[in-house]
C-alpha cells in the first residue's frame, strides 16, 4: 500500500505543479467560403460558411468567368456543406481575401463529382492553383488524388501554410488546364501564431550529410511555404476541427499507416497536461498527449522489431516532420527510463530520445522537428514512400526497452521556384474477384543492423500488394469492420435503427437550442419520438471525425444485451454516412456530479439529502452487480465515475457510458483481462494502473471513490487543494486511519448522518479502495453493506433534508 500511495502522491505532486500557461489561441483572420452557393449556411460542425455568389472576396466578372453548380449525387460520407455546391471556372479566376500580415492556413475543399451545368466527367477536371506567388497545385486532378487516398475517402481537403507580407491581401487563383475546367467547393483561411511551424532554432537536417545541424532560419524563413500531408493523433481517435486548439485542424488516426502486423500498444490515460512556453497549449490538443503508441511490454519482442509507419510523399522535395511526445504512463517517471532512436528513410534522425529529459517531467508535452530530403527518382518526380521508424536505444541502458510517439505532423516544403505541386497519382482500378489472391500469413525475417530493421522481401511484397489494393479505393479493413458490427447488432425489437432524416427531425436539424450536454464523444440533444410522446437523449459523434467509433459499437452491443432499472436504456442508434448517433431514454436530473459539487446556472450547488445519496449509491451498486453477474463472464464498466451516473425524475440512479466496457474472464486460467489502460484519472485501480490487469474489482475500486465523493461532496481529484489532499481516495483513507473522517464530510450533510450509518458507509467505501484487489468486496457485498447503512440511518430516526 505504501508503494502505491507513494506513487500516486508523486504523480499528484507532479500534476499540481505550477506550469507556464498561455491563453487560448484566437485567429486574427478567419474566413469560410462556400463556393457555388447562393446563400450562407452552417455546416454540421457548427461553422458558418459565406456564399461566394455576391461576396466581396469574388471578382466583379464572376458571372462571365465561372458558374455555380451542384453535385448530381452526394456520397453518404460527404457533408453537404461545403461539398454539395461548387464553382466551376472556365478561365483564370481569383478570390481576394483582406488579411493581416503573418502566417495563414489555407484549406481547399474538393469533392470530385459530376456537376450540373458541366459537360465534363468528374475525371476530366485538370487545373492549377496559385496563392501569394506560390504554386500550390499544377495540372491537378482531384479525382485521381481522391482515388488513391488511404483510408478511402470521397472528398479531400488540401491544407497549406503561407506567410502573408504587409500587402494586406491574399490572392488565390484557379487556372484551368488547356481544354479543361477548374472547380472548388470551399475555401478556408485561418491565421496561425507567428513562429509556430517555421521556427528559428536548430533542428536535425537529414539527406545530405548525417547528422548535420543547421540554423533553420538560414534555409527556411518566412519565405517558405508548406503543405500539410499528414497530421496524426498517434494511438488515439480522430480529433475534429472543433476539438482542436483554435486553428481548426483535423487529427487523424495513425493505424492505416502502421507497417505490417507490429502495431505495438496504445496506452491512454486521462491525466492533466502541463503546457509550457516552449510547447504552448495551442500546439496540439490535450487528447493527442494523453494517447500514444508504444512498442509493448515485452523487451525481448521490442528489441527484434522497429515500430514503423509508412507515408506516401512526392519525390524531389524537402519535408518537415514534427514528432509530438509526452510521457504519461505510470511506469516512466524520470530520465533514462525510456530512451529510443528515430529513423527516417533508413537514416538516423535522432540517436537518443528521452522524453522526460526533453520535456522536464511527466505530463509535459514536447515536440521535435526534423527536416529531410526525398530526392527525385531517376531525375523524375513520382510518388514514393517515406519511412518513420523507432527502436529502443539499449546502449543508453534505459529501464525499459521501448519507444513512444503521441502525435505526428508531416509537411512538404516548397521548391526554390515556389512550387509545392507534385504529380497526380496513377489511377489503379479496383481489382475484381477474379484478380484477387489469397494472402498467406508470413513471417518477418530480419534483425537490427545499424539500428535499422531489415524486413524480408516476401513480407514487403505482400505489404505492397495490400497497400496497392487500399490505394485503388478498396476499403478492405472498413468492409470487414462493418460486416462484423452488423452481424453482432441486435434485432429491431431490442434496439431500433433510426434514419438520419428521423434524427434530424427529432433535433430540428441538430439545433444548438436543444443541446443538453457535451463531452469527448460529441453533443447530446433533447428530442421527441413516437409522435412526440417519448422524450429521448440523442448523443451525436463529433462530425467529420471517427472519435469514439469503437466505443459507439461497444455501447450498442453492450446495452442491447443488458436491461436493468439502474442502467440507462439504449433505445436505438443511427449509422449513416459519417454520422454515428445513439438514442437513449431521457434522464431528467442530469449527472450525480452536478448535484454533488458542480455549480448550477443560478450560482448555487444543487445539494441532495443524505438519504437520497444513500439510495443513489445502492442503485448504482445494484447496477454494477448486475453487470458483473448477468453473464457467465460478466461485464466490466471500466469508467465508473459520478459524471457517468444519471438521475431520473424520481432520483433513481442510472449507470451510463458503456463505450469502454470489457467482457470479463472467469475460467480455469484466470479472472483478469490484459488490456491497455483506459479510464479517468482519480478513479483508476492502482493494480490495473501498474499491471494492466483489468478485473471486476477495478470497478469496485472506482465505486469506492464514488462513495467518498458522495460523502465528501468534492471531486475525485481537486488540484486547488494542498498536495496531500488532491487525491480524494488517498485523503479519505488517511483521515479514516487517523480517525478524522468528520473533517472531510460534506458540511451540508454533517447533521443528517447517524453515527452508525457513517461508520458502516465509511467502512465499506474504505474496503473498496483496498490496494489488493482480493481484499475488496464484490458488488453484491457492497449492496448488502449499503442497505445496512440505510437501515442504520432509518433506525436512529434521522430525517432527510431536501
Amino acid at each position: 500500500m505504501f508503494t502505491i500511495a507513494l506513487y500516486l502522491y508523486s504523480l499528484l505532486h507532479l500534476l499540481s505543479s505550477t506550469a507556464a500557461t498561455t491563453p487560448p489561441y484566437t485567429p486574427t483572420d478567419y474566413f469560410l467560403l462556400n463556393c457555388g452557393s447562393s446563400s450562407s449556411a452552417v455546416s454540421l460542425d457548427g461553422r458558418s460558411w459565406d456564399s461566394d455568389a455576391n461576396s466581396k472576396f469574388s471578382p466583379s466578372n464572376i458571372g462571365t468567368t465561372s458558374s455555380p453548380s451542384t453535385a448530381t449525387q452526394l456520397d453518404p460520407s460527404v457533408t453537404e456543406i461545403p461539398f454539395l455546391t461548387a464553382r466551376i471556372f472556365t478561365s483564370n479566376f481569383t478570390y481576394t481575401f483582406p488579411v493581416s500580415s503573418g502566417p495563414k492556413f489555407i484549406r481547399l475543399y474538393f469533392y470530385p463529382a459530376n456537376y450540373t451545368n458541366s459537360i465534363l466527367d468528374r475525371s476530366k477536371y485538370y487545373f492549377s492553383v496559385t496563392a501569394a506567388n506560390y504554386t500550390l497545385l499544377s495540372n491537378f486532378s482531384a479525382f485521381l488524388t481522391v482515388s488513391a487516398l488511404v483510408p478511402q475517402q470521397s472528398s479531400l481537403v488540401k491544407e497549406y501554410i503561407l506567410n502573408v507580407r504587409d500587402i494586406q491581401k491574399l490572392d488565390i487563383t484557379f487556372n484551368p488546364s488547356p481544354n479543361s475546367y477548374a472547380f472548388i467547393n470551399g475555401i478556408e483561411v485561418v491565421s496561425i501564431p507567428n513562429n509556430f511551424y517555421i521556427k528559428g532554432d536548430r533542428i536535425p537536417f537529414l539527406g545530405i550529410q548525417q547528422p548535420v545541424y543547421i540554423q533553420q532560419s538560414a534555409y527556411f524563413d518566412n519565405n517558405t511555404a508548406l503543405e500539410t500531408l499528414y497530421r496524426l493523433n498517434v494511438g488515439g481517435n480522430d480529433v475534429s476541427v472543433n476539438d482542436d486548439t483554435g486553428m481548426y485542424r483535423t487529427w487523424h488516426q495513425d493505424e492505416p499507416y502502421i507497417y505490417g502486423a507490429a502495431i505495438g500498444s496504445v496506452p491512454h490515460l486521462e491525466v492533466p497536461i502541463r503546457y509550457t512556453n516552449e510547447t504552448p497549449n495551442y500546439t496540439a490538443p490535450a487528447t493527442v498527449y494523453t494517447t500514444a503508441r508504444t512498442m509493448g511490454q515485452d523487451p525481448n519482442i521490442n528489441l527484434r522489431y522497429n515500430l514503423t509507419w509508412i507515408f506516401t510523399v512526392d519525390s524531389g522535395f524537402w519535408y518537415l516532420a514534427r514528432l509530438h511526445f509526452c510521457e504519461f504512463q505510470p511506469e516512466v517517471t524520470k530520465e533514462n527510463e525510456r530512451i529510443f532512436s528515430v529513423y527516417m528513410n533508413n537514416q538516423t534522425a535522432d540517436q537518443e530520445v528521452d522524453v522526460i529529459r526533453l520535456s522536464g517531467g511527466k505530463g509535459i508535452p514536447v515536440f521535435k522537428d526534423y527536416v529531410l530530403s526525398v530526392p527525385p527518382v531517376d531525375g523524375l518526380q513520382t510518388k514514393v514512400d517515406l519511412w518513420l521508424a523507432m527502436h529502443p536505444n539499449v546502449n543508453s541502458k534505459p529501464a525499459y526497452a521501448d519507444a513512444i510517439l503521441n502525435g505526428l505532423e508531416i509537411f512538404k516544403l516548397n521548391q526554390s521556384n515556389g512550387s509545392l505541386a507534385g504529380p497526380n497519382p496513377e489511377y489503379v482500378p479496383v481489382p475484381g474477384k477474379q484478380n484477387s489472391k489469397t494472402l498467406l500469413v508470413f513471417a518477418l525475417a530480419g534483425g537490427v543492423i545499424g539500428g535499422v530493421f531489415l524486413i524480408s522481401v516476401i513480407g514487403f511484397l505482400i505489404f505492397r500488394h495490400r497497400r496497392r489494393v487500399r490505394d485503388s479505393g478498396a476499403s478492405v479493413v472498413k468492409s470487414n469492420s462493418t460486416k462484423t458490427n452488423a452481424s453482432s447488432l441486435p434485432s429491431e425489437g431490442l434496439c431500433r435503427r433510426f434514419s438520419l432524416a428521423e434524427i434530424q427531425s427529432m433535433t430540428n436539424n441538430f439545433d444548438d437550442e436543444l443541446v443538453i450536454g457535451s463531452g469527448g464523444f460529441g453533443k447530446v440533444y433533447k428530442g421527441l419520438i413516437d409522435g412526440e410522446e417519448t422524450t429521448v437523449a440523442i448523443k451525436r459523434l463529433n462530425s467529420m471525425s471517427k472519435q469514439g467509433a469503437h466505443e459507439f459499437w461497444t455501447e450498442i452491443e453492450m446495452l442491447s444485451k443488458l436491461r436493468h432499472n439502474n442502467l440507462v436504456s439504449l433505445i436505438g442508434y443511427c449509422e449513416e454516412g459519417d454520422e454515428m448517433i445513439l438514442v437513449y431514454e431521457y434522464i431528467e436530473n442530469g449527472t450525480l456530479a452536478n448535484h454533488l459539487y458542480k455549480i448550477n446556472t443560478s450560482g448555487n450547488i444543487c445539494h441532495i439529502s443524505w438519504k437520497q445519496r444513500l439510495n443513489i449509491c445502492i442503485g448504482v451498486a445494484r447496477g454494477l452487480d448486475y453487470l458483473h453477474t448477468s453473464t457467465q463472464q460478466g461485464v466490466i464498466h471500466r469508467d465508473m465515475k459520478t459524471t457517468n451516473i444519471l438521475l431520473d425524475k424520481a432520483w433513481v440512479a442510472k449507470i451510463s457510458d458503456f463505450g469502454l466496457c470489457k467482457m470479463g474472464i472467469t475460467s480455469d486460467f484466470g479472472t483478469h483481462v490484459s488490456t491497455d489502460i483506459k479510464g479517468t484519472f482519480g478513479y483508476l485501480d492502482p493494480e490495473y494502473f501498474m499491471t494492466r490487469r483489468l478485473t471486476k474489482k477495478s470497478d469496485v475500486y472506482a465505486f469506492g471513490v464514488v462513495l467518498f465523493e458522495v460523502l465528501c461532496g468534492r471531486p475525485a481529484v481537486d488540484m486547488r487543494l494542498e498536495e496531500e489532499q488532491c487525491s480524494l481516495a488517498l485523503w479519505a483513507q488517511h483521515c479514516i486511519k487517523k480517525k478524522k473522517l468528520g473533517q472531510i464530510i460534506d458540511p451540508s450533510m454533517r447533521d443528517q448522518i447517524s453515527p452508525h450509518c457513517l461508520k458502516v458507509f465509511a467502512k465499506i467505501a474504505n474496503k473498496c479502495l483496498n490496494s489488493n484487489p482480493n481484499g475488496r468486496p464484490t458488488m453484491a457485498d457492497v449492496v448488502v453493506s449499503l442497505e445496512c447503512a440505510l437501515a442504520a440511518q432509518d433506525q436512529q430516526g434521522y430525517t432527510s433534508r431536501c
